[in-house]
């Protein structure tokens, strides 16, 4: 895995960095809810978070979420260096929700794959659940990715 930038730190979050956390997905305009500080891995730089991401927990998987860089450290590895660690950190079967073209792009770069609604554990159904309304709906650009699918699996169309 490529290295961070010198003076950049990944660490596993601790409660004095819940309001920073909140403060950079507030400004990414990612969903506020669901914000657990221990389920967070920030990289800090001169004792300030400059990006952060979690993996939520649930009945027989896992979401990596609210993975966010601050946009004066983009287009420097940080995310890919988070995400790349968060899915080494995962521990069940790990998916994702994301909206528009170029974040499902960004995603399949790491082994993600779209799969259907239908084809997600109970436990996640109901979360991303008023995502999919939206989709269906109005047309909202929301994926469903899951990481790591097996050729079986892919054959099988799913």
């Amino acid at each position: 895995m490529k290295n961070l930038p010198k003076g950049c730190i990944l660490r596993k979050a601790t409660s004095e960095d819940a309001s920073s956390i909140r403060w950079l997905v507030f400004t990414a305009k990612l969903d506020p809810t669901q914000l657990k500080w221990p389920q967070f891995w920030v990289i800090e730089f001169d004792k300030k978070i400059i990006a952060c991401g979690q993996l939520r927990n649930f009945n027989e998987a896992q979401e990596l979420g609210s993975l966010v860089v601050n946009k004066n450290w983009r287009n420097r590895g940080l995310g890919s260096y988070l995400t790349k660690y968060l899915i080494e950190q995962a521990t069940q079967p790990l998916y994702l929700e994301c909206l528009g073209k170029k974040l499902v792009n960004y995603y399949q770069k790491f082994g993600f794959v779209p799969i259907d609604f239908q084809d997600l554990p109970a436990s996640l159904k109901s979360k991303f659940k008023i995502s999919q309304l939206g989709k269906q709906l109005i047309g909202v650009p929301v994926t469903f990715l899951k990481y790591g699918i097996s050729e079986h699996e892919q054959l099988a169309g799913g």
